[in-house]
């Protein structure tokens, strides 16, 4: 019997990932060693709430003036990928997860509940990883709203805790 993938705990390196985005090129999480990196994982390119998500990651001036590294992560295809990053101006990775493997391992894939429907798929989630590649702070339950203000306020205090 196999256990079931669990969720990096706060502290914890966080598991490597080599995945493609959507032009071909290879993403590895040891290539952001040294700066913070948002990791979120997203349904489905091009809907209401994905769309939203990766806009106001795009958009957070905070994000952007600490220098993180936003990358996102689905099962989508990456002519998919191409299509919403161009359609939105997206300026960081979609990385393609096909079968969606990694984000089974790291908890992001499982049973969901969608207005009352429980279904199997990936969960709206994102990870912080702090510049050693350890996580800083997950959240397993993203509600889009504020979210992006939430992650750059996780930065300031993660930053203020190492100084």
């Amino acid at each position: 019997m196999t256990s079931a993938p669990t969720t990096p705990a706060p502290g914890d390196a966080f598991p490597e990932f080599s995945l493609p985005d959507a032009h071909g090129h290879t993403h590895a999480l040891s290539d952001l060693q040294g700066r913070y990196v948002v990791l979120y994982a997203y349904p489905k390119d091009d809907t209401p709430g994905c769309t939203k998500e990766a806009c106001d990651f795009r958009d957070n001036a905070l994000l952007r003036g600490h220098g993180a590294a936003i990358v996102g992560i689905s099962a989508d295809d990456a002519e998919s990928h191409a299509e919403f990053a161009e359609k939105f101006s997206l300026p960081f990775p979609l990385l393609v997860d096909d079968g969606a493997a990694y984000l089974k391992s790291i908890g992001a894939y499982g049973e969901k509940n969608l207005y009352g429907k429980v279904t199997q798929g990936i969960k709206r989630q994102t990870f912080l990883i702090g510049p050693d590649g350890r996580l800083v702070r997950a959240w397993l339950a993203v509600k889009v709203d504020g979210h992006a203000d939430a992650v750059a306020d996780a930065i300031d205090k993660d930053r203020a805790r190492r100084a």
